[in-house]
């Protein structure tokens, strides 16, 4: 019983940690591309943060999927 309990941790733990990146990667997504389009000379600095943006963002999932390994093997 406990294991199977470590296992539903882990996933409400992973799907958690997976939903939070994936809006942060839309919306950086969508106001870098409105953006660019109101100021197209300023694309290239505008991408440039964006990919930091997303990055920083999917650090945030990355934890999630540690931590669901973490719990399950606990």
């Amino acid at each position: 019983m406990e294991g199977s309990l470590n296992v539903l941790a882990a996933a409400i733990a992973f799907g958690v940690g997976a939903i939070s990146p994936a809006l942060a990667v839309g919306n950086v997504a969508g106001k870098a591309i409105e953006g660019m389009a109101r100021q197209p000379e300023m694309a290239g600095k505008i991408q440039t943060t964006m990919f930091i943006g997303m990055a920083l963002a999917e650090a945030i999932a990355l934890l999630g999927f540690v931590l669901a390994f973490v719990l399950q093997a606990a």
